[in-house]
């Protein structure tokens, strides 16, 4: 993610350019907070000239502000749009209804920000069958921003509940240790961006970007 302490940061594009070279990296997305519709629509074509799929993550708190970014995602033409609270589910659904965006909300009571997560094992579960009723394409979990329960029971609990759903871990994820823990919990994806920029995913690997996106990418292969 084009991220730091969930913002998108101010050189997106430029940093575009840096790991243009990173030729395993498939997958680019950047937050709605810290950016304007116009820059978010050069990040997003520029995602979409590198090859990758797009993502927007919807880290906004208010009703309102939720439901703009979702109609900024659709517009964008975004490949997955991430987060928002299960309150608005069906209006963000009926916003991208018709589009080719699929759409992974947070399971949970999401708050703050940088986000974090309440809820149990059990309501991170409720909530992700309901994601699967209303058909959304799975759940962005905040599993390692959680307050109230393990990280990785969380993560059991939703893939338990998702079966053939997506199911994407962001926020946290900052070693190859905690790659590996969520491939063995049940998770797809996952989301990192601090950790990139901090140097600090893989802090033998160098202090560069480019560097520490390559231990990711190590990390998951």
């Amino acid at each position: 993610m084009l991220t730091r302490a969930d913002r998108t940061v101010e050189n997106a594009l430029d940093v575009l350019d840096e790991i243009a070279g990173v030729g395993r990296l498939a997958h680019v997305g950047f937050k709605d907070v810290g950016i304007e519709p116009a820059r978010a629509a050069q990040v997003h074509r520029r995602i979409k000239e590198l090859g990758a799929t797009s993502y927007l993550e919807v880290v906004s708190t208010s009703p309102d502000a939720v439901l703009r970014s979702a109609r900024l995602g659709r517009e964008l033409g975004v490949d997955r749009l991430l987060g928002g609270s299960l309150a608005q589910l069906d209006d963000v659904m009926a916003i991208l209804d018709g589009s080719s965006t699929a759409y992974l909300p947070f399971p949970g009571e999401p708050f703050g920000h940088p986000t974090q997560l309440r809820g149990t094992a059990e309501q991170v579960a409720r909530d992700c069958r309901r994601i699967c009723e209303r058909g959304a394409a799975g759940c962005d979990l905040l599993a390692y921003r959680a307050v109230e329960a393990d990280p990785l029971e969380l993560v059991r609990a939703a893939r338990a509940a998702l079966p053939g759903g997506v199911l994407l871990v962001a926020g946290g994820v900052a070693s190859a240790a905690h790659v590996r823990a969520l491939a063995e919990a049940g998770a797809d994806a996952f989301t990192v961006g601090s950790a990139a920029f901090d140097g600090t995913f893989a802090p033998a690997a160098g202090s560069s970007l480019r560097a520490q996106l390559e231990a990711v990418l190590d990390a998951c292969a």
